[in-house]
């Protein structure tokens, strides 16, 4: 079910209630690593925690990295309009933006392999 979220955690419970929740986790893990960006993440973490430590992680990459957060966002092929359309701020409501534009993104390809692969 892909659908319109309003937050992280309606995106995650959405997840969890289709049982797809673990998988992307892993998807989160993939792309995090093809970025070169460590992050460590249990498939067991609750969404509570997942949400934290991505905006945490997202937060340290704006702030320390730009370079490797520029590379996440490619990697993870978040369209640079999306990113452009959230009002600046600080970067702590920034990162928290980009967590959940990352999460949507990972959704969708979790979402798709689930629906039409075989």
């Amino acid at each position: 079910m892909l659908s319109n979220f309003t937050n992280s955690l309606q995106l995650l419970e959405v997840a969890q209630k289709e049982q797809l929740y673990k998988k992307l986790v892993l998807q989160l893990k993939k792309d995090f690593e093809l970025a070169n960006v460590p992050i460590k993440l249990a498939t067991d973490i609750s969404p509570d925690e997942l949400k934290t430590l991505l905006h945490e992680k997202v937060y340290v990459l704006i702030v320390e990295k730009f370079d490797q957060y520029l590379n996440l966002l490619y990697v993870v092929d978040i369209p640079e309009s999306e990113v452009r359309k959230i009002a600046p701020a600080d970067a702590v409501d920034i990162s928290a933006e980009v967590s959940f534009l990352l999460l949507k993104r990972e959704w969708q390809k979790v979402w798709f392999k689930n629906k039409y692969s075989s």
